[in-house]
């Protein structure tokens, strides 16, 4: 058996695989603030990260390593062990996109047309074995690569079940339970059937200690187990005693990894789409969102707001460029789809209304440029980030720290990030476009000096809590 001190659990892992044309395979390090918050640690301690294969590579990938353990396989992943499940295609669809992404994320993020949808039907009972297959595949892959006394840190709502599998097995670990989500009020997640809220509440109080990214978000997940386990919640401690056990919740805020983007900042590719979008925008003022093309950012509300700009503060025709990142995201689930249409939509509706042959007013672009996005944060005079819910939003956190002059933030009070940001940014509701509209107003208008001295201050909480410190919290919570 491996000796494993740490060991994490996650859907995407820190690498993915591509087919070459010769039909070898090649792999790339993800990006993200588990991949920077582990490599701070893994050269100190000995890892193991479970995963799953998230595509035809992958699972290629998968099935030539020893029992999916990649850096059996030749692979060079800098010293990184990496178990990689082949889960089957069905089962991973089921769990993956019909409950975890069209069921759990649309409650935590209260993103339903409730007159239409959710239904529970036998369908999704199906739907749920298969989540509960998945989350064994990765319980039974932690339980046999764990060395006695090991940490497991186990990522988010996909894998919520995974906690209780393991503790009944493997009493000698340490388990915690991370959350990169909001947390449904008691009044929302009440609309999943009873025992499927039970379950998922039980199966993260397997864990030791439970972890989120706002109070806020730890406050609804203590008042959904008083409401549905009627469970023994101490408020002064924030500790849930429920069968025979006081599992402890935490909040771990995750920053910008400062270091990490000014030092991709500085790369000739990021040099070069700065100087194509100087010229693009011209002597105007930017304006500017990052976003995937996600029901829960928000841009649909954001885009009616720029337009209502235009409108009613005319001034500002002809003198600001609004410059849309919308990359698309999860393309299997028809709402999305939808929801992409839209934001099309409304693109076109603001250009027809407002451009002039010297003036695009709205430049919407869809394919994912990440040195692209990186050279916009350091020109934006005005970053919007307007979600309708975001566990944290890390591109408020971003966008400051790339910044060369100072950009104002326009954020939504439903962002984790609203937490240590909202003193300095612009706040909104993110229902109301005419407060978004007047925002962009302030933000725009805002004196030079004043910009630039909010900027510092969001810089500062940005950077606050990097992503290395919030890892390694989480496992000092356990002890």
């Amino acid at each position: 058996m491996d000796k494993a001190q740490i060991l994490v659990a996650s859907n995407r892992g820190p690498v993915s695989f591509s087919v070459d044309d010769d039909g070898s395979l090649s792999f790339r390090r993800g990006g993200g603030g588990l991949v920077s918050g582990l490599s701070s640690v893994a050269a100190e301690i000995d890892t193991l990260w479970v995963c799953a294969a998230l595509s035809d590579a992958d699972r290629k990938a998968a099935s030539s390593a020893p029992d999916g353990r990649l850096d059996r396989a030749g692979f060079d992943l800098g010293g990184a062990r990496v178990r990689m499940l082949d889960i089957p295609e069905q089962t991973f669809a089921n769990a993956y996109t019909s409950v975890a992404n069209s069921t759990l994320w649309f409650v935590h993020h209260m993103l339903y047309d409730t007159p239409n949808k959710p239904l529970f039907d036998a369908a999704f009972r199906a739907e749920w074995e298969d989540y509960r297959a998945y989350n064994a595949s990765f319980a039974e892959a932690l339980v046999t690569g764990a060395a006695e006394g090991a940490k497991a840190a186990v990522q988010d709502y996909h894998l919520a079940l995974v906690p209780r599998m393991m503790r009944g097995r493997r009493p000698d670990l340490r388990i915690a339970h991370f959350s990169h989500t909001p947390w449904a009020p008691p009044e929302y997640f009440g609309m999943l059937p009873a025992d499927i809220g039970r379950e998922l509440l039980e199966g993260m109080l397997g864990a030791d200690h439970v972890g989120f990214l706002s109070r806020r978000w730890a406050d609804a997940f203590l008042k959904c187990c008083e409401t549905f386990l009627r469970a023994d919640v101490n408020w002064d401690h924030r500790t849930v005693d429920h069968g025979g056990r006081i599992v402890r919740t935490g909040v771990h805020g995750l920053g910008a990894d400062a270091e990490g983007l000014r030092e991709r900042a500085e790369q000739e590719d990021v040099a070069e789409r700065r100087a194509t979008l100087r010229e693009l925008v011209g002597g105007r003022r930017l304006v500017l969102r990052v976003d995937r093309t996600e029901l829960s950012k928000n841009i649909v509300r954001g885009l009616a707001a720029y337009r209502e700009l235009l409108r009613t503060r005319p001034e500002w025709r002809g003198r600001v460029t609004h410059l849309a990142f919308a990359y698309p995201s999860r393309g299997d689930v028809p709402e999305y789809r939808a929801y992409t249409e839209s934001v099309r939509r409304i693109a076109e509706e603001i250009n027809e209304e407002f451009a002039t042959p010297e003036w695009t007013p709205l430049i919407l672009e869809v394919n994912d440029d990440y040195p692209r996005s990186l050279a916009s944060y350091q020109l934006a005079d005005v970053l919007v980030v307007n979600p309708i819910r975001d566990g944290m939003n890390l591109v408020a956190k971003e966008g400051p720290v790339l910044s060369h002059d100072g950009c104002a933030v326009v954020l939504s009070t439903e962002a984790g990030a609203a937490d240590d940001m909202g003193g300095a940014a612009v706040m909104v509701n993110p229902y109301d476009v005419s407060e978004t509209a007047e925002a962009l107003h302030t933000a725009l208008s805002m004196p030079d000096d004043e910009r630039r001295a909010r900027c510092e201050r969001l810089v500062e909480a940005s950077v606050a809590l990097p992503p290395q410190r919030w890892f390694t919290d989480q496992l000092r919570a356990l002890g």
